[in-house]
């Protein structure tokens, strides 16, 4: 069996656990997404339920054309919430899913 590559991020990488935790999962599986939102001195934690659908990598870069080495690249998580809506999450340090129901 084949070990897969680990989710790569320009900015820090996904803990271990939650790397592991996404190379698990298959798509139709009941997800909790957690993440941390901060505006200016406010930080809360807000949690979706859905069913994951795939892991992918957005790639964004300055508003000006310039080198590639310039494009920031972020593992997304692509889920479908309970009430039919596509939605994906970029990943952070912050972010926690675990396998529910």
């Amino acid at each position: 069996m084949s070990e897969q590559p680990a989710i790569r991020s320009a900015t820090r990488q996904p803990a271990p656990a939650l790397q592991q935790l996404l190379q698990s999962l298959k798509p139709g599986q009941k997800i909790r997404i957690t993440q941390t939102v901060r505006v200016g001195r406010q930080v809360w934690h807000t949690t979706v339920p859905g069913t994951f659908r795939s892991i992918d990598y957005l790639a964004t870069g300055l508003s000006t054309q310039r080198v590639p080495e310039d494009d920031i690249v972020v593992a997304t998580v692509h889920f479908t919430k309970d009430n039919g809506e596509l939605s994906s999450i970029a990943l952070d340090e912050h972010s926690k899913i675990e396998i529910s129901g």
